[in-house]
């Protein structure tokens, strides 16, 4: 595991910091009580995740979101254009370290300041720092947990149905109005996601080294499987992927063998949305 992802963080701050971020983001963001964080996206009008990222409220009027996957400072130019006459300010801070820290409880969030931060993630704590250098000590916990982390090349290409959202507590149904909220709605009733997470192990040793965030397998002519992040550890490669549905029918014994003859795909398990 030698790639150390940093800290891409946005701060929200001001008297209608909570308003526009209830409007713009999936997740219920004022039941959201200071010194906690949620699982939260912003979709485009496709219900696209454009962004996904934990979402803590610091103070009455503060909101940091922890990046999983892409740019602050993209986000914010792209946040600018839906501000309109609120009164908020959107920083993109410098990246900072992650590295993991002790048990802390799910959701919990305490900060020495706003920009150094220890998020609870139960067996551990996901730590935010301008100080330490950073390790990768917690992915593997979060990709056994199906949290995923959304290489550049996958953002504003899939639903939140198949990345398990829902699930997260990431996206809600009836909290009224929000980019993408009509398609949400309408796949959670009517169905419709023919795409789905899943933890699998790549079994082939020759080529599964070459494997890394943002690679897309082909299983016969037409049927993907996009790897969202890759771990390569002692007891083998794990990856969480998004595979459209036909993808399963082709396993063997449990394998999947993709199209190169040579790169095998063993599922270890499977969300629904």
């Amino acid at each position: 595991m030698t790639k150390l992802y940093l800290a891409e963080i946005v701060l929200i701050e001001g008297p209608d910091a909570i308003a526009f971020a209830q409007a713009q983001f999936s997740s219920n963001v004022t039941a959201l009580a200071v010194g906690r964080w949620q699982f939260s996206a912003w979709l485009d009008p496709k219900g696209r995740v454009k962004a996904f990222f934990h979402l803590a409220r610091l103070s009455d009027d503060g909101l940091l979101l922890l990046l999983r996957g892409g740019y602050a400072a993209e986000l914010v130019e792209a946040l600018k254009r839906f501000i309109f006459r609120s009164k908020l300010t959107l920083t993109a801070l410098a990246p900072r370290s992650l590295s993991a820290g002790s048990a802390l409880p799910l959701h919990e969030a305490l900060q020495s300041d706003r920009e150094n931060l220890l998020l609870g993630c139960d067996t551990h704590s996901l730590r935010i720092s301008t100080e330490s250098i950073g390790d990768n000590a917690w992915r593997l916990a979060q990709l056994r947990n199906g949290w995923p982390w959304l290489p550049p090349s996958l953002l504003n290409e899939l639903v939140g149905p198949a990345l398990s959202l829902h699930r997260l507590h990431a996206v809600e149904i009836d909290k009224g109005c929000y980019p993408g909220q009509e398609i949400v709605a309408r796949l959670h009733y009517r169905g419709g996601n023919k795409k789905h997470l899943h933890r699998i192990e790549i079994t082939s040793p020759e080529h599964s080294a070459a494997c890394i965030a943002g690679d897309i397998l082909l299983v016969g002519a037409n049927e993907k499987i996009w790897l969202l992040d890759v771990i390569h550890h002692d007891a083998g490669v794990e990856a969480l992927a998004v595979m459209n549905d036909g993808v399963l029918p082709a396993a063997v014994d449990g394998t999947i063998e993709c199209s190169d003859d040579r790169t095998r795909v063993r599922v270890l398990e499977t969300w629904s949305a």
